[in-house]
């Protein structure tokens, strides 16, 4: 899914804009509606998923370190992520 968001991102911004452009004519915006329709699915931004990368895991992943949560505190109890220390308080 993220190549094919990266390869139609370009003509769907164009599409995008003319679509939605009030200045243009309407024949024009509809021909841009009607192509913006015809892209793929997965080539939807929206349809990217975050996955853990050691698990494969869809939910509970961190963004900054691409894991799901469990494998985080597992490496981080084990020393294996620089700069992440247990929390005391």
């Amino acid at each position: 899914a993220r190549r094919a968001v990266a390869k139609m991102e370009m003509p769907r911004t164009i599409w995008r804009y003319l679509a939605r452009n009030t200045t243009l004519e309407p024949q024009i915006r509809m021909q841009a509606q009607l192509a913006l329709s015809r892209v793929p699915r997965e080539a939807s931004p929206s349809a990217i998923k975050n996955r853990c990368i050691v698990t494969g895991r869809g939910r509970g992943v961190f963004n900054q370190w691409k894991m799901c949560r469990y494998e985080f505190r597992m490496r981080a109890l084990n020393g294996d992520l620089p700069g992440v220390d247990k929390g005391m308080w």
